[in-house]
Order: C-alpha cells, then sequence, then structure tokens
C-alpha cells in the first residue's frame, strides 16, 4: 500500500495538532521533514518514544519544533509503519506539516482510510472499526463507554462462541464426507440440535440488546407537546442548560419546531420544543400547530406538559389523546414552584386514555426541579448491566445480520426436526455463519466496508 497522510485533529485551531502517517516506507519520508535534536534520523530513533525535533515545510525551513513518534509495523494501529507529529495546533503550521509530507511523497488519507487499513490488516475487526467513530461521535458517558468496550472486542467476544459452534459442526460433517477413509467419527444429530439451540438463545439475547444500543448511539427522539403558556420552552431550556428557546408570557412565542439534544443521566432526549397545540385563526401559527402534532406522532418519548396550577381544558385533553399514541409518554405537571407546599397537581385522566408511563410534576426555574423528570426518563430508558458495555448491538446493519443469522439458525433447527438429512441442516447453518461474518467482517463484501468507512472523518 502507499503512503498516506492526515491532519488528525480537525480544522479548528488547538493548543496540539497531530498529523499521522502510515504506510510501508514512511519512515524514510519523515526523514525529510522531521530532523530530531538528538541529531539521528528520525527512522533509527527508538519505537513508540516521543522525539523532540525540528519540523520542516516543503522547502526545508523550519515551520515548528516539537514531538514526533515512530510506530513500527505490526505493533500500530493500522499494522503498517506508522508515525504521528505533535506540533503547535495552529491550522497554517498544520496545512504546511502536511504539504512537506505530501512533497516527500505521502498522499492525502481518505476518510476513515487509517482504520480501514487496521481492519484489512487485521488490527481490528468490523465491530471494533464501528466502535471508534461511535467513541467519536459519543454524546453521553454511556456511549463513550460502550464504545470503548466494543473498541476492546466485547462484541466480538460474544460472537466467536456462536461462530465456532457452527463451524464445528459444519467442519465436522464436511470432514466426513470428503475423507470417509479417515477415522473420524459421525456428527450425531443431537450434537447438531444442541449447536443449533445455543446459537439461537444467544443471538436472540443479543437481538434483544438492540433497544438499548440504539438508544445510547443515537438517543431518544423526543417532543415536547402541550397548549401555549404550559413551560414546553422553559423545560426545553432546562433541560439543555440555556435559553434555546424563547420564553415570555406572551401565548404563541413558539411557531415552529426548535430542536436540541440533553443528556437525562445516561439518556441522550433528542428534544423538540413543539408550538402550543390549540385552535387558532393565525395562518403562521397553524402550520406551527400541525408541525407539533407530526413531531409527537414521528416521536419515540412525548412529554405532554401541562400547567400544573390549573385544571385540564379541552385543548390539554386533546394533547394527550396525541401524546398517549406515542410509543412512550410521560403526563409532566409544569410551574410546580408555584403550588404551596405539600400540594400536587392530581389530574384525572380522560376515560379511555392509555395511561402515562410516568406522572410527574416539575418546576424549571428551582433547583432540583427536574428530579422527577430525570428518574422518569431513567426508568423508561435504563442504563441496563455495566456488565453489557461492548455487547449491544448499536446499528441497523448490525441488527440485519444478526437477525438473519438467527432466521437461518431457526431454519436449521426446523430441518432437522422434520427429519431432513444434515447436509439440508446444514446449509442454513452456513447462512448464519455467513451473516454472523457480515458482523465481524470474515465475510464482510466490498460495499459494506466501503459503507462503514464512509461514515469517518479524514485522519481516523
Amino acid at each position: 500500500m502507499d503512503i498516506i497522510a492526515a491532519i488528525a485533529t480537525g480544522s479548528a485551531a488547538t493548543a496540539i495538532g497531530i498529523v499521522r502517517i502510515s504506510g510501508e516506507g514512511c519512515f524514510s519520508l519523515c526523514d525529510r521533514v522531521f530532523h530530531p535534536a538528538n541529531g539521528r534520523p528520525f527512522s533509527g530513533q527508538a519505537a513508540r518514544t516521543m522525539i523532540y525535533g525540528d519540523m520542516l515545510d516543503a522547502q526545508g525551513r523550519i515551520i515548528d519544533r516539537g514531538l514526533a513518534v515512530r510506530f513500527p509495523a505490526p505493533r500500530s494501529y493500522t499494522g503498517e509503519d506508522s508515525a504521528e507529529f505533535h506540533c503547535h495546533g495552529s491550522p497554517v503550521v498544520l496545512r504546511e506539516l502536511l504539504g512537506a509530507l505530501f512533497s516527500a511523497g505521502a498522499r492525502q488519507a481518505g476518510p476513515g482510510e487509517f482504520t480501514k487499513r487496521a481492519f484489512l490488516n487485521g488490527r481490528l475487526d468490523l465491530t471494533q472499526a464501528e466502535a471508534v467513530i461511535d467513541l467519536i461521535d459519543a454524546e453521553t458517558a454511556a456511549a463513550a463507554r460502550n464504545a470503548a468496550a466494543q473498541l476492546d472486542g466485547g462484541l466480538r467476544r460474544v460472537l466467536l462462541p456462536i461462530q465456532d459452534a457452527l463451524l464445528e459442526i459444519i467442519s465436522r460433517f464436511y470432514a466426513v464426507v470428503d475423507y470417509p477413509d479417515e477415522d473420524i467419527a459421525d456428527i450425531q444429530p443431537r450434537q447438531i440440535a444442541d449447536a443449533l439451540e445455543s446459537a439461537d438463545r444467544h443471538l436472540t439475547a443479543l437481538l434483544d440488546t438492540c433497544r438499548r444500543g440504539k438508544v445510547l448511539k443515537s438517543g431518544v427522539r423526543t417532543a415536547i407537546v402541550g397548549r401555549p403558556n404550559a413551560g414546553k420552552s422553559s423545560l426545553l431550556n432546562a433541560l439543555v442548560g440555556y435559553d434555546r428557546a424563547i420564553v415570555t408570557s406572551i401565548p404563541g412565542t413558539t411557531r415552529d419546531t426548535v430542536e436540541d439534544a440533553a443528556a437525562v443521566g445516561d439518556t441522550l432526549l433528542r428534544l423538540i420544543d413543539t408550538a402550543g397545540i390549540h385552535e387558532t385563526a393565525d395562518a403562521v401559527e397553524q402550520l406551527g400547530v400541525e408541525r407539533s402534532r407530526k413531531a409527537a406522532e414521528q416521536a419515540d418519548l412525548v412529554i405532554a406538559v401541562v400547567d400544573g396550577t390549573a385544571g385540564l381544558t379541552e385543548e390539554d385533553r386533546e394533547i394527550l389523546e396525541l401524546a398517549a399514541a406515542a410509543p412512550r409518554w410521560i403526563l409532566g405537571a409544569s410551574k410546580s414552584d408555584l403550588l404551596p407546599d405539600g400540594v400536587s397537581p392530581v389530574r384525572t385522566l380522560p376515560e379511555g386514555l392509555r395511561k402515562p408511563d410516568a406522572s410527574v410534576s416539575f418546576s424549571s426555574v428551582t433547583p432540583g426541579g427536574l428530579r422527577q423528570l430525570e428518574a422518569a426518563v431513567t426508568a423508561l430508558f435504563p442504563a441496563g448491566d455495566g456488565g453489557q458495555a461492548g455487547t449491544l448491538l448499536t446499528d441497523q446493519r448490525q441488527e440485519d445480520a444478526a437477525a438473519r443469522a438467527r432466521d437461518a439458525v431457526r431454519r436449521a433447527r426446523e430441518a432437522l426436526e422434520g427429519g431432513l438429512t444434515p447436509d439440508a441442516v446444514l446449509t442454513d447453518a452456513e447462512a448464519a455463519l455467513e451473516a454472523l461474518g457480515e458482523l465481524t467482517g470474515r465475510t464482510a463484501r466490498e460495499e459494506i466496508v466501503s459503507r462503514i468507512f464512509s461514515r469517518f472523518c479524514v485522519g481516523k
């Protein structure tokens, strides 16, 4: 492979900037752009040791003084000879250094090309490669912990026993068929049944992690609905920690959806503050109300906000019916700070309405006023067992591959129970093994690999 180079720390000015390079021959190339202060060539420096020296531009002029480190193959991130330059994070300095590397013979790395090489060289499997971008994109501590554990091979360790069990029964069968003169014991139907039952059980448990994995990675699409001045925008601002939405005493201030994200405990909420839902003759407000209804219909969670100091109106009742149609909904009574001590806003819900998953009162202006709401969100979207970190399926590609593997295993079990011959049964077992291979990269097609790494930024 040719030598690739890229800025790894983005284009914004930072205290420290990093330029990475990888590929056979990169050390001698680096000798042309980095002169160590100890006088020895960079290519002859100790491995995995920071070396201080001068960084030179394409004309050989000093552009910065900083540190460089080399990582000989195969003990490097990419599995190839690799190096990093750590300099001051001026975008100009970084571009000049990168230009010097290009002039010396390197080329610009593509998005995710360093991690792709790590995959192709066997340093990472696909689940670990996907964990790299998940770790970069993590917006909560729980998401970061899960991605870090997956990068450490957590998901691979769950999949390997399933793959090995299927591979054992398949290889045993073909060994008997292909080498009839060898003293190889026939595989028994009971052995096949046990392996298939175990694979089915483990794949089902793995697929059960999808919901939590997607919540960790992508968050929960959450619509805040209510009539004008119920306290929706105040709640959004309190959750995100700044004045994201305009709040006034004038009804109808919010006329369009306002979106932001907030971490509530270990759960990331993708918040959508909506226009107050009510009857209006104002054409602009009508558009806002329609967008509010659509946001509620598409949400995973709806927080229906009612004024805790007033009774339910007919408009409130219509809003609650809209909220109750969501997969999960919370009834939130606002302005609890305005109620006398010990008084709770008791609500009589309309008959026939699906009960909320939680009923809370809250204040957007007092310290600790959101504790009930935070507890309700945590209960609805639990963090799960800490030991699960790294073993959750976090995206649609992973879920699809695992589901196809389980479907194939179940077809094999049905064929075995129906009395079909082992060769017919193991055809589906092979299909299951193929699908599992897509998860780890053992059998992943080139278009799958390309699609995964297209999500990465340059320099990773």
